[in-house]
């Protein structure tokens, strides 16, 4: 009777101790409860898969400029590469509207974007196709009439060339394409035409 007693009173003792675990204890996997899988909501836009270019090939940039303003304007340019600079594109539009290049100004999302920037500035990696908006400063009066473009064969020589404003506003759109900055860039096309200018005054 003293030895059931003991034991009862040493069962109890060990109840009320809390259990301790092996170093490699498992617990049964069929006595886990049940959980729903947690499942990813679906995107709204699937991804789109990225473009294998071969070893050398760059991919092509599809450009569409409006104006909704006077004059409309609607000018698609395709297979143009990401190195492709907006100053660059102002001189196909001019090519195409006779706009001068000094009178467009060229937005994305509403904002201005400057010459010296180039497609791949603005796009992602993925992105094969852009659309521009083009404000015109002065509206249709800025477009010359097409009696005074003068051809190319009609110009004497260089000399003459450097008389216009249109040479200075290209000299000025490049620097600024090759700096980086345009304020810069206006102070070396000034400075280059009032040299030009010196010398030429000079007997």
């Amino acid at each position: 009777m003293a030895e059931a007693s003991f034991a009862q009173t040493f069962l109890t003792t060990l109840e009320a101790r809390p259990v301790k675990l092996p170093a490699d204890y498992a617990e049964d996997p069929k006595n886990f409860p049940a959980r729903q899988p947690y499942i990813l909501a679906r995107m709204p836009k699937p991804m789109s898969k990225p473009t294998r270019l071969a070893p050398g090939q760059e991919r092509s940039i599809k450009v569409t400029l409006k104006s909704l303003r006077n004059p409309p304007l609607n000018i698609k340019l395709a297979s143009l590469p990401p190195s492709t600079s907006l100053l660059d594109i102002k001189g196909q539009v001019t090519a195409q509207t006779r706009i001068p290049t000094d009178k467009l100004k060229i937005l994305h999302n509403k904002k201005p974007v400057p010459d010296s920037k180039v497609l791949k500035d603005i796009l992602g990696e993925s992105d094969t196709a852009v659309e521009f908006s083009v404000m015109v400063l002065g509206g249709a009066a800025a477009i010359p009439p097409e009696e005074e473009a003068a051809p190319a064969a009609a110009r004497s020589s260089g000399s003459s060339e450097l008389e216009t404003d249109a040479f200075w506003a290209d000299l000025k759109g490049f620097l600024s394409q090759r700096l980086k900055d345009d304020g810069e860039a206006e102070q070396l096309s000034s400075l280059f035409r009032s040299s030009w200018q010196s010398s030429k005054s000079k007997p």
